[in-house]
């Protein structure tokens, strides 16, 4: 039930451009509204809240004490109701929308290319899919699934094996044209990933290095990122084998030390109970998996 008290949202919505305009005329013409119907919903609302929001000079708006604490509240409010909005937009005359979290890379370089061929077999489903690099909170935002590496495991969440987290060490050809000690790829610009700068060191103990001078060289935050920058030529990327397969197979890219190095990571996917019923996450979770058996057919 709507209390008295409780404002609309026109009311919320002009007085936040309000806020932002600093007079009823600058918000008018942000709402697309009349000055008059932007004027009757500030004087509705603090008359509704039973405060001044606004101190009131030449036809400015100042935000009052009050008025600043309740936009800390209200711009979050319609930031929500137009999410809530777009979310329901977004089954687009679908019967159903299958919601993906999952890590960028893997989006872009793995999973987006294959799933036209998952959508064929069910054209009445709608892909809402987002780029996550931290730990979903089933239990706060609407995924049924995340795609992601065993460390973003949520907790109270069920999880699958998807593989092992594998790297390789590639080059562009003409910075790399045949093989390389891995000491020899210390020598080489190296190509670091942000987000994980233990990567080179932990391959250096991997390998019997010392790992102080893996550190150096040019940071990208992602590893599409890194994998364009191996092959403009930059240095020496170590990137998991699942992603540079593409350009490995092209030539793009060559690896220049024999053999994968396992992070004792794994691509896991992770879902809460309630996407447990869903008809279209089994078949979507059943297609994932046999296109993961296949990369190793």
């Amino acid at each position: 039930m709507r209390h008295a008290y409780t404002p609309t949202v026109a009311e919320l919505e002009a007085f936040c451009a309000c806020a932002r305009g600093g007079t009823t005329i600058q918000a008018a013409r942000q709402l697309g509204l009349t000055q008059s119907a932007v004027s009757r919903s500030i004087t509705g609302l603090e008359a509704r809240l039973g405060v001044a929001l606004f101190s009131r000079a030449r036809q400015r708006l100042t935000l009052s004490d009050a008025g600043r604490a309740f936009l800390r509240e209200a711009e979050p409010l319609l930031d929500r109701l137009n999410d809530a909005a777009m979310t329901v937009m977004a089954f687009g005359g679908q019967a159903r929308v299958l919601r993906l979290a999952v890590l960028p890379t893997f989006a872009r370089l793995w999973l987006i290319p294959r799933l036209r061929g998952f959508q064929a077999t069910m054209p009445d489903l709608t892909i809402d899919m987002a780029a996550r690099l931290a730990p979903v909170d089933f239990e706060t935002e609407p995924f049924d699934l995340a795609i992601q590496r065993t460390q973003h495991r949520s907790a109270g969440a069920r999880h699958i094996h998807l593989l092992d987290e594998e790297l390789c060490v590639v080059a562009a050809p003409a910075l790399a044209p045949g093989s390389l000690s891995p000491r020899a790829v210390l020598r080489l610009p190296l190509l670091q990933q942000s987000t994980r700068p233990t990567l080179w060191p932990d391959w250096c103990r991997a390998v019997g290095l010392d790992p102080r001078p893996a550190l150096r060289g040019a940071r990208f935050d992602h590893f599409d990122m890194v994998l364009d920058a191996a092959v403009a030529g930059l240095g020496v990327a170590l990137i998991p084998e699942i992603l540079a397969r593409s350009a490995l197979d092209r030539q793009a890219l060559l690896r220049v030390v024999p053999g994968d190095f396992r992070t004792g990571q794994a691509y896991t996917l992770i879902y809460p109970d309630r996407s447990a019923d869903l008809p279209h996450f089994a078949r979507f979770r059943g297609w994932l998996q046999a296109e993961i058996e296949d990369i190793w057919a």
